[in-house]
């Protein structure tokens, strides 16, 4: 059984990225041969998804002109958070209200490459196994950018939060719209929802095997340039 349907969150002002993001929006920032918007799209589409959500607010004409020239094959709506941020949680809610479920959801701060399409299935398997919210991880020691501390943990398929935490979440995750049950408001972070799953032992997860690329600051921008990636 494949999902059909994905989002892609493209709504933030990419601070850290200044000065590019002040000019570019950051999902449009280009590495090798595509830019990070490109990469993500093309790994749903490649997976076999059909429809796809892209909420924006930055610089939001600049990307819907780029989907429009690009003409992807599958159908590809916006989701405009023109006055108001709903930052991560609300933002997904939001965008998604008209999905049939499950869906999956894409960070592209993060360099999606054809090597995830296998890591994705597996995720996706794992997923209509146990029928719960599922994340993507990967051990900090293969992330590119040494500084981050850590997110979760994971044993026995089970996503945990603790005083160390060994696993970063790569931006890749499924779900379905029973995580946001007990929400109450309209904006708030997928944290809120990542700790409430955790406390009843309802989030899972995958590792990844792939080194991990994120572009989060201006910084790791140039370094990741440096490496030349084309693919």
């Amino acid at each position: 059984m494949k999902i059909k349907q994905g989002m892609i969150l493209a709504a933030g002002l990419g601070k850290r990225m200044q000065p590019i993001t002040l000019k570019t929006p950051k999902p449009l920032i280009q590495i090798g041969n595509k830019n990070l918007l490109d990469r993500a799209i093309e790994l749903l589409v490649n997976h076999g998804v059909d429809e796809i959500v892209i909420n924006v607010h930055h610089l939001a004409d600049q990307i819907k002109d780029f989907i429009n020239k690009k003409n992807y094959r599958v159908k590809i709506t916006i989701s405009h958070e023109q006055d108001t941020l709903l930052d991560t949680g609300g933002g997904i809610l939001n965008a998604t209200k008209s999905f049939k479920e499950p869906f999956i959801v894409v960070n592209p701060d993060t360099l999606w490459r054809n090597v995830y399409l296998s890591e994705l299935s597996d995720l996706e398997d794992f997923y209509f196994k146990y029928k719960k919210a599922c994340l993507l991880l990967v051990n900090k020691n293969l992330s590119f950018d040494t500084s981050f501390s850590g997110d979760f943990n994971l044993q026995d398929g089970i996503v945990s939060r603790d005083n160390s935490n060994e696993l970063i979440f790569t931006g890749l995750q499924i779900l379905d719209h029973s995580v946001f049950s007990s929400i109450e408001g309209k904006i708030f972070s997928m944290n809120k929802i990542w700790n409430n799953l955790i406390e009843k032992k309802f989030l899972i997860g995958v590792k990844s095997n792939q080194k991990f690329y994120h572009l989060n600051t201006k910084e790791m921008y140039d370094k990741i340039l440096d490496l030349n990636i084309t693919d």
